[in-house]
């Protein structure tokens, strides 16, 4: 259990969120409205960096976010629908959407390549962290076995996406 713990907390410490409710074990209805919490944030902070960024490297990286965690949540709706589950709102979830609010609200006082450098920075280390909870809690403690299926499809798209956020990274110093 304190890897667990330990994992959790390390996996959205950059949010700078306390999520001592997610050390215990989540239920499956609270797993589907994490996953989608997550790939939500990450849909938002797309969007707003097509609108800001001028930056072609970033811009198509942001796309990409867009289009990738949008299937990836659609896919998570159909589920949750065909399993008659309700996803369940909880601590962990509303804490990524308080963060990931501020997060936006820093970003939008940003522009040009301050903007862009932030942005992917934030990219690469949100991935790294939805990726190490995905791993380490999200898919060990899912108990269904087409939900956990397709939190590993999730985890080899978000893994794709967290090298490609490090090589645009890479592509602006």
């Amino acid at each position: 259990m304190l890897s667990r713990k330990t994992a959790v907390l390390a996996a959205f410490c950059l949010l700078g969120t306390s999520l001592t409710h997610a050390a215990d074990k989540p239920t499956d209805p609270q797993i589907a409205h994490i996953a989608y919490t997550a790939g939500t944030i990450d849909i938002e902070a797309a969007q707003q960096a097509v609108k800001m960024s001028k930056n072609e490297n970033v811009v198509g990286f942001a796309k990409d976010m867009v289009r990738d965690h949008e299937a990836v949540n659609k896919q998570a709706l159909d589920l949750v629908k065909k399993l008659k589950v309700t996803p369940e709102d909880n601590d962990t979830s509303r804490a990524l959407a308080e963060a990931a609010s501020a997060e936006r609200s820093k970003l939008s006082k940003l522009d040009g390549a301050a903007f862009d450098k932030a942005y992917v920075e934030n990219e690469v280390a949100y991935h790294k962290q939805v990726n190490e909870a995905l791993e380490t809690l999200l898919i060990p403690s899912a108990s269904n076995a087409e939900l956990k299926s397709l939190l590993e499809t999730g985890l080899k798209i978000f893994q794709g996406h967290q090298q490609h956020a490090e090589q645009v990274a890479a592509e602006l110093k």
